[in-house]
């Protein structure tokens, strides 16, 4: 693969992954309406999320696909964890 065509796979899965995370307002309703779930995952993906995007932004060239991925998760994951307690 060229590097264009590899740039271009790179921003195709970080708009994939956007709706992975958007499945979180479903269990955010839920746990406002009392339906509380677990916050564990959550907690670990906001984690995860802050960290991937941390090496996206410090990595040289910046890897701005990752970042563009991670940074929904961060507030999503991090909302839905807050709202389960």
């Amino acid at each position: 693969m060229t590097d264009k065509q590899i740039q271009k796979l790179g921003w195709i899965a970080s708009g994939m992954s956007i709706p992975m995370y958007v499945s979180y307002i479903a269990q955010i309703i839920n746990n406002l309406q009392g339906h509380k779930g677990s916050w564990v995952q959550p907690a670990v993906a906001t984690v995860n999320c802050t960290l991937w995007t941390i090496y996206a932004l410090k990595s040289t060239p910046k890897q701005k696909a990752i970042a563009a991925a991670n940074i929904p998760g961060i507030f999503l994951a991090a909302a839905t964890m807050i709202t389960s307690f």
